[in-house]
């Protein structure tokens, strides 16, 4: 696999991470043994990052992730998150103390002495803009039990408030095929700072797999049913803010833009990795084939200018206009 540079880090890392979040909870139950093996897929495949969680499935996500890297001696760079577990939740989770303590749990949970990276995970704005978190992960690192810090955010404005705080070495943004406005907004300002971008939803919950029908049913336990329209959490987390019906009918148009030879999921992780801004894809996987098909992007050849002009067309035309949330 190919490796990108994380940031002011000057890690390598494969440029195809593992996000874990459906191991932990979110997307229906995923056995210990299923969860392993996707693991050890991923790292066969080249996978270097996994992307984590405290909250997800309140913490079975990190000891999965914790009990693998002790088992399989692998050298993987972990970024997890805070901000969103309970107790004690918000708002004291953005105090000193509550920073603290949920780091100092994720530490024990992934079983290592100091974190790559922590990011605050999508947090109230009013607090990236106060910037008192930041000082507090700024002294964590200080004592050596973060090596990073960054946040993931659902918007662009929030992206942007980051970036105006010392010390912020990672974003974690939503970006596909489907949700373009970074190109414009973010990037040339994430690699004037050198700050790394991590890049969720790569495939927009599946929709970009190119396999779901408007008949498609998800469990009751899965997000991609009961967050559909926002009901949880932040609508853009399921299936990039599109509705359910309107995002498989775009998917359904994108199928005739896929080159000879390849699939919509190769063409759509592909797409991403074409920017240079882009550090690294975390799509999740449920099980070893899904860890090994999303590797195999990395492979890819790049996508001709003309395809690329094709593609940002269409968002502009058909796909803009549909988006919810915070964008």
């Amino acid at each position: 696999m190919n490796t990108r540079t994380f940031g002011t880090l000057g890690t390598p890392v494969g440029e195809v991470g593992l996000g874990t979040w459906q191991l932990g909870g979110g997307w229906g139950d995923v056995p210990d043994s299923e969860a392993f093996a996707t693991l050890r897929a991923a790292v066969e495949a080249g996978t270097t990052l996994f992307d984590t969680a405290d909250v997800y499935g309140m913490g079975r996500s990190e000891t999965l992730i914790g009990r693998f890297l002790k088992e399989s001696k692998a050298k993987i760079f972990i970024a997890t998150k805070l901000g969103r577990f309970s107790p004690p939740g918000w708002p004291a989770n953005f105090t000193r103390d509550g920073i603290r303590k949920h780091t100092e749990a994720s530490l024990k949970r992934l079983g290592v002495d100091s974190l790559d990276l922590t990011q605050l995970h999508c947090i109230p704005a009013a607090e990236l803009e106060k910037g008192e978190v930041f000082e507090h992960l700024r002294e964590l690192k200080r004592e050596g039990k973060i090596r990073s810090f960054g946040a993931s955010v659902e918007s662009m404005d929030e992206a942007l408030t980051c970036l105006r705080h010392e010390g912020v070495a990672a974003l974690q943004i939503i970006f596909n095929i489907f949700r373009q406005k970074p190109i414009d907004t973010l990037f040339a300002e994430a690699k004037r700072k050198k700050v790394a971008l991590l890049v969720r939803l790569p495939l927009a919950s599946g929709l970009l797999g190119g396999k779901m029908t408007r008949a498609t049913v998800f469990g009751n336990d899965d997000h991609r049913n009961f967050n559909r329209n926002g009901e949880q959490f932040n609508v853009g987390e399921t299936f990039a803010g599109l509705p359910f019906e309107k995002g498989v009918d775009l998917a359904d148009e994108l199928k005739a833009f896929v080159p000879h030879g390849s699939a919509l999921a190769d063409m759509a992780l592909r797409w991403c990795l074409d920017y240079d801004a882009v550090t690294v894809i975390i799509p999740g996987a449920r099980n070893p084939a899904q860890a090994r098909s999303n590797a195999r992007a990395s492979a890819v050849p790049p996508l001709p200018p003309a395809l690329h002009e094709r593609l940002a067309n269409f968002y502009r035309a058909k796909v803009a206009g549909n988006i919810r949330g915070p964008y």
